[in-house]
């Protein structure tokens, strides 16, 4: 027989952070745009849930002006 492996919960759940899309990017330098479609914004005033790492964290510094830190979990 195959042993299986059993996680916790916590364990196989990351931490969250909630970032909230505030600011319109019209005027916004092209690698900005980009960094806010990649954080997965599509609309003003939108609220996502990414997991809270450090490449995430380096997004939301690179465009503070536009996006900010609702709450973290």
């Amino acid at each position: 027989m195959a042993a299986t492996k059993k996680t916790t919960a916590s364990a196989a759940t990351p931490a969250k952070i909630r970032i909230q899309y505030y600011r319109s990017m019209i005027q916004a330098p092209v690698k900005h745009k980009l960094v806010v479609k990649g954080l997965g914004f599509t609309r003003l005033n939108q609220i996502v849930e990414r997991v809270d790492n450090d490449a995430i964290r380096g997004m939301v510094k690179t465009i503070p002006h536009l996006v900010r830190i609702v709450e973290s979990k």
